[in-house]
């Protein structure tokens, strides 16, 4: 891609970036996520939650509520992490209630 002009047009349709000038942030994504579930079964959901790479409980609800900690390396692996927590069974709701970039 040969440079373009940086003008406000440009950067504003993209046209001013390309894959070699995206540099990721040092390093990585820290979230809290709030898991709302079925009562019955949380002490499953939980043991499936803390298998999952980078994730914690740190605080848990008998009505069903579960604080999630995680850390992932990035914002992508950590919108699949929501994803994933938000379709296994029992689960209701997950909700990301913090997001940090932690740097290196």
């Amino acid at each position: 891609m040969a440079h373009a002009t940086l003008n406000r047009r440009a950067l504003i349709t993209g046209r001013v970036l390309s894959t070699e000038r995206v540099i990721s942030p040092p390093g990585c994504e820290i979230a809290s996520i709030v898991v709302q579930a079925r009562p019955e079964r949380l002490d499953e959901l939980e043991a499936e939650i803390t298998a999952m790479p980078g994730c914690e409980i740190h605080g848990r609800d008998a009505r069903g509520k579960l604080i999630v900690v995680t850390e992932a390396p990035d914002a992508g692996s950590l919108g699949t992490l929501l994803n994933t927590i938000q379709s296994l069974p029992n689960v209701y709701s997950a909700a990301l209630v913090f997001h940090a970039i932690e740097t290196a």
